[in-house]
């Protein structure tokens, strides 16, 4: 039965594709009556239509001519550049079938060429040509023209099968009467190679985006996936590239006006590598020199600097980023702009840090925006990587923060860490075209590329690894990122103080705004304070959250005085810098121990409520000190029971550890006479 139906679709489907073809050709009927002066005029009428009954592909149209233009052209110019665009279209559209039922001899009367005598050389040299065609005025001539060069008699080019017979039969037999020869790609290249050894001419479409396997080279200025084809067959041939546009030359006349021929032999010997690659970026050149002779007469409703989906970031592409040898990339691309929607707590948005930096150097024109919360705007600011940041201040609504995101320019992807559902609906309200990250909350409607989660981890998972794998996803190379440590004006972590006779400076942060279940009890960081004054000299500094200001008053109480109070009386910059001109923090599980990590200042963290292989310091110059007892880690605010994983973890235990990172021989004996040592997540 399934068979039966399967027929019968397929019959029906014959059916429809043998009426289009009818339809097509009784259309060929009424052209072949139709003047082509006529056709001209119509096509441009019909395209001038199109232009307002088509709001989604003029939108597209003028993006297009902006990033080419947005420079040299106001906005104004550049729509009425769009408008006139659409009736190019409709005009050539009309032409292009009008002069398939003209004889070639009719056509070429209307055909002027320019640069000739350059052509005729490089045909009388023997050698084959690489005709780089591009969608640029009435490039549908190329396939009606028999002395596009003159000397050249054998001429083909490559065709990509259509899908209904009856008409891809048909574009053979009128392509075929111009003495054209059709290659299908997918029957590969051997023919269109020997077309070439033969000293033929081979018609290649070089100025489409060209998908995951092309090379990206600036076109415009902007990074654009480019086909290689032409120049790998030009190397591999022998044969020079010469692109080649059919621009107008008033109704119903053209001009064939080329381009500067390339010698891939020139190209890393011919050997199709890394020279391939650049001779393919100053191709891209040569393309865009021809657009700038009439911009209105090229395909911008095609959507030439798409943004992959889903690898827009470089890592896997091997063919990667090449550009034309005298080209100055310092300045030269235009960024490819893409905003990063920040965790909202301090710790969670440490531990982004490493993914943010793989996105960064996932390609060469990324402009890093975060947008967050107003409280972790200084810890954005110190991040290298980062170029701009956006702040959400507290109760700003998702409007408010939308309208901020369009008002900082046009975004080309938006990346989301937090699951929240309010994140995504911000980067929608702001208008950007492509929303990634994780499914989340109830938003997998909102966005337009959903990051699979990441499979069950047979054993604990750092966060950090949560992030990275959704960087890695979008084509990052997430390999080393975390031994990166740049960190911009960063306070000078004096770990030489001892030999220049100043006391090493050691941060307490005794707090934790979570909850109590993450503390610590003030009188063990007091005794430990105290054992470890008895071996070293140091100067103590507490730090802490805005209202935490009360425990710092009980612990300076209890540790007898003697030490630097900054707890809840810093903003965020100065809390980085006073922890960067420390030897060691020892703290609770903290947002602080998050940003100790970031500024690579080693810690003395204690776990209790928590788990270190989840959330710990990253990297081996951190300690923990964990007692392992059977209801840790619970992850609760508080603790129901009687506190045991935090009571268990004596004074003694932590000042060995900070003893030990300070580098003081010798070891304290009490209830406890253990040491984790250093670990590594």
């Amino acid at each position: 039965m399934a068979k039966k139906t399967t027929g019968g679709k397929r019959v029906f489907e014959r059916i429809g594709q043998y009426f289009v073809y009818a339809a097509f050709r009784f259309f060929e009927l009424v052209l072949f009556f139709t003047p082509l002066n006529l056709c001209w005029r119509l096509g441009e009428w019909f395209g001038t239509a199109s232009c307002y009954l088509l709001p989604k592909y003029r939108a597209l149209a003028i993006r297009n001519l902006t990033i080419a233009f947005g420079k040299e052209k106001s906005s104004e110019e550049i729509r009425r550049l769009a408008r006139r665009n659409f009736a190019v279209i409709g005009r050539n559209f009309l032409c292009s079938l009008k002069v398939t039922v003209m004889s070639i001899e009719k056509i070429e009367e209307r055909v002027t060429f320019k640069g000739e005598e350059e052509m005729k050389a490089i045909a009388g040299s023997g050698n084959g040509v690489v005709i780089a065609l591009m969608h640029l005025g009435n490039w549908e001539l190329s396939a009606q023209l028999k002395s596009l060069i003159h000397g050249i008699d054998e001429w083909g080019s490559l065709y990509q099968r259509l899908k209904n017979p009856f008409m891809d039969k048909h574009v053979r037999r009128l392509r075929a009467k111009s003495g054209l020869t059709l290659f299908d790609r997918k029957s590969g290249f051997y023919k269109p190679m020997q077309l070439l050894r033969d000293g033929g001419a081979l018609g290649v479409f070089v100025d489409q985006h060209a998908g995951d396997g092309g090379v990206w080279c600036p076109f415009f200025g902007r990074l654009a996936s480019t086909s290689n084809l032409a120049v790998l067959l030009g190397s591999r041939t022998g044969s020079k590239i010469v692109p080649l546009a059919l621009l107008a030359d008033g109704v119903g006349r053209w001009k064939a006006v080329y381009g500067s021929a390339l010698d891939p032999a020139t190209a890393d010997g011919g050997g199709g590598g890394d020279g391939a690659g650049v001779l393919t970026a100053e191709l891209n050149r040569e393309v865009e020199d021809l657009i700038r002779i009439a911009p209105e007469e090229w395909f911008w409703v095609h959507n030439r600097w798409k943004t992959p989906k889903p690898n827009f970031l470089f890592a896997g592409y091997k063919r990667g980023v090449r550009y034309p040898a005298d080209f100055d990339d310092s300045g030269g691309l235009q960024p490819f702009r893409v905003v990063v929607r920040s965790p909202n707590h301090l710790g969670d948005a440490c531990i982004a840090i490493p993914a943010v930096r793989a996105i960064k150097r996932g390609r060469p024109d990324v402009e890093l925006t975060v947008l967050g919360p107003a409280g972790v705007r200084d810890l954005w600011e110190r991040v290298e990587e980062v170029d701009h940041m956006i702040c959400r201040e507290g109760g700003e609504g998702v409007w408010s923060v939308g309208r901020r995101l369009r008002e900082a320019g046009r975004f080309d992807v938006g990346i989301v860490f937090p699951n929240s559902l309010r994140s995504v609906m911000e980067m929608r309200v702001g208008g950007i075209p492509r929303v990634v990250g994780y499914a989340g909350h109830h938003r997998r409607w909102l966005m337009n590329q959903v990051m699979p989660e990441p499979p069950q981890p047979r054993g604990p998972e750092h966060q950090v690894n949560y992030y990275l794998r959704l960087a890695g996803r979008l084509g990052a190379d997430v390999k080393d990122v975390l031994a990166m440590r740049r960190v911009k004006g960063r306070g000078e972590n004096v770990k030489g103080a001892a030999e220049n006779g100043e006391p090493v400076k050691v941060a307490i942060c005794a707090g934790a705004r979570y909850g109590p279940a993450k503390m610590w009890p003030l009188e063990r960081f007091a005794a430990a304070v105290k054992q470890v004054r008895e071996r070293a000299e140091v100067e103590w500094i507490l730090l802490g959250a805005p209202g935490e200001e009360e425990t710092g008053e009980r612990l300076i109480t209890m540790i007898g005085g003697r030490c630097k109070n900054l707890v809840g009386k810093t903003s965020m910059g100065e809390l980085m810098d006073e922890l960067g001109r420390c030897r060691l923090l020892l703290t609770n599980d903290t947002g602080t121990m998050h940003l100790a990590d970031f500024l690579g200042v080693p810690t003395v963290a204690i776990f209790g409520s928590t788990d270190p292989a989840l959330t710990g310091p990253i990297g081996d110059k951190h300690r923990v000190v964990r007692r392992h007892v059977e209801c840790s880690p619970c992850f609760l605010r508080r603790c129901p029971l009687d506190f045991r994983c935090m009571e268990e973890v004596t004074a003694t235990d932590v000042s060995n550890e900070v003893l030990d990172e300070l580098g003081v021989a010798g070891r304290l004996y009490g209830s406890g006479e253990w040491n984790l040592g250093k670990r590594s997540t």
